[in-house]
C-alpha cells in the first residue's frame, strides 16, 4: 500500500511554484516596474502640488495689488484729489501717507521691463506729483498766485504712443473761458526701467469762451472785446486763432524711472525720487512695442 502511494505522488523536488523565487529575473524586473511605479507617482503628486501651490500664490499677489491700487486711490481721494495738490492744499500727513501707499505698490510690481511694454502706450491721466514735478511748477507759474475763482487747472493727461507724448493742461479763466496748454515730448529708453524725456515745443490753443457761463457784470465788455476781435485783419486773427507756440527743444530734459505699470497704473520717479502717479483713461489700439534698448 505504501509502495502505491509512493507511486502516485512524485518526489517534493519535482513540485514547480507557480509563483517566481525572489532572486529571478522576473521577480527583480517586477520589484523594479513596482519602485518606477511609486517614483512616477511622487513626482506626480509633487508637480500637482506645485502647480496648486503656484496658481495660488498668483492669486494671493494679484488680490495683494488690488488691494494696493484702491488703497492708493482712496489716498488721493482723502488728500483732496487733483485740484487740492495743484493749489497747494495737502497737508504733510495726507502727502506722506500717500507716498507710503505709492512705495507699497511699487513693490508688487508686475512688469520687469515697463519702458518697451506695450501697455506704457495709451492716454493717461496725472493723479499726483511731487514737488520738483515739471507739471507742478506750470501749475503754479500759471495759477499759483490766482485765486481758483479766477482761473484753475482743471485737468492734466499724456498721451504715450510711438516713443513721443503729448501732455495736455487743460484750464479755466473766470469759470467761462477754456483753454489748453500743450506740451510735446519725445523720450528715449535708455533701459528696462529708465528713459530720458525731452520737451519738443509748447503751444497755447486758442481759447473757447462760453458765453452762457460768462458773469453778467462782465458781458457787456466780452462783447466790446468780441467785437475788436472781429475788426483785427484776418491773416492776424487766423494766426492768433491757430495758437501760440514756443519752440523747447533741446531747453529742457530730465531722467525717469517707471517704477510701476498694469494696464491700469503708471508710476514714474524724477532724478530727486518724486514720484508721479497717472491712471489710464484710454489704450491705443494695436500698440506696437517700442524698440528695445542697446546696452
Amino acid at each position: 500500500m505504501a509502495t502505491s502511494i509512493q507511486n502516485l505522488v512524485p518526489p517534493f523536488f519535482c513540485y514547480k511554484s507557480s509563483f517566481p523565487s525572489l532572486s529571478s529575473p522576473i521577480a527583480i524586473f517586477q520589484r523594479g516596474r513596482s519602485r518606477n511605479a511609486r517614483k512616477m507617482l511622487r513626482v506626480c503628486r509633487a508637480m500637482v502640488e506645485k502647480t496648486v501651490q503656484g496658481a495660488s500664490s498668483t492669486f494671493a499677489k494679484d488680490m495683494e495689488r488690488l488691494s494696493a491700487k484702491e488703497s492708493l486711490l482712496l489716498a488721493f481721494k482723502d488728500a483732496g484729489g487733483f485740484e487740492a495738490l495743484v493749489t497747494g492744499r495737502t497737508t504733510d500727513v495726507q502727502c506722506i501717507d500717500v507716498n507710503e501707499r505709492i512705495i507699497g505698490l511699487e513693490r508688487l510690481n508686475p512688469t520687469p521691463r515697463p519702458t518697451t511694454c506695450p501697455n506704457l502706450e495709451g492716454r493717461w491721466n496725472f493723479e499726483w506729483f511731487g514737488v520738483g514735478s515739471p507739471v507742478l511748477v506750470l501749475a503754479k507759474l500759471f495759477f499759483g498766485r490766482i485765486p481758483s475763482t479766477l482761473a484753475n487747472l482743471s485737468k492734466l493727461d499724456v498721451l504715450i504712443k510711438d516713443g513721443c507724448g503729448t501732455a495736455t493742461a487743460q484750464f479755466k479763466l473766470l469759470n467761462s473761458i477754456e483753454n489748453k496748454f500743450i506740451i510735446s515730448t519725445k523720450y528715449n529708453v535708455e533701459g528696462p526701467l529708465r528713459m530720458k524725456e525731452e520737451y519738443v515745443e509748447g503751444a497755447f490753443e486758442s481759447p473757447k469762451v462760453n458765453q452762457e457761463a460768462v458773469p453778467e457784470q462782465l458781458r457787456g465788455a466780452f462783447g466790446q472785446a468780441f467785437n475788436t476781435v472781429q475788426q483785427i485783419p484776418f491773416p492776424i486773427r487766423d494766426a492768433v486763432s491757430s495758437g501760440m507756440k514756443v519752440p523747447l527743444g533741446g531747453t529742457f530734459q530730465r531722467l525717469i524711472l517707471i517704477s510701476y505699470l498694469d494696464d491700469e497704473i503708471l508710476i514714474v520717479r524724477n532724478t530727486a525720487g518724486e514720484p508721479e502717479v497717472l491712471t489710464r483713461l484710454e489704450a491705443v489700439p494695436d500698440p506696437e512695442k517700442i524698440t528695445e534698448y542697446e546696452s
